[in-house]
């Protein structure tokens, strides 16, 4: 399996972003059976947890960090082998690259896509 992230760039304080993932390579049984979930890697810190999206087949419920709840939203579309990380209200913290990957990681991670965040 291949993770490709894509969507990011750079926005002002108060903007918004839509990253898309794709897992390319994973069956349809495979990206299904799996939560899905966003990580972020800030420079000069460990990679961290943003967001999970569970299997449809458990009603598809999400978890978020602290930090980005009311502001984030994750969603998954399993026909196409994607997960997606809505991104309003963005602050200069919320700069990283964004990675997607299984709940416990499990696949090789992408290349991520940059989020800046500045004025």
């Amino acid at each position: 399996v291949q993770l490709q992230a894509s969507g990011g760039g750079l926005v002002q304080p108060g903007g918004s972003l839509r990253l898309s993932c794709r897992a390319s390579g994973s069956i349809l049984s495979v990206f299904s059976g799996n939560v899905m979930g966003w990580y972020r890697q800030a420079p000069g810190k460990q990679r961290e947890w943003v967001a999970t999206v569970a299997r449809i087949s458990n009603g598809g419920s999400t978890n978020y960090t602290d930090s980005v709840k009311g502001r984030f939203t994750i969603s998954r579309d399993n026909g196409k082998r994607m997960v997606y990380l809505q991104m309003n209200n963005l602050k200069p913290e919320d700069t990283a690259i964004y990675y997607c990957n299984t709940e416990v990681p499990q696949w090789p991670w992408g290349q991520g896509t940059q989020v800046t965040v500045s004025s």
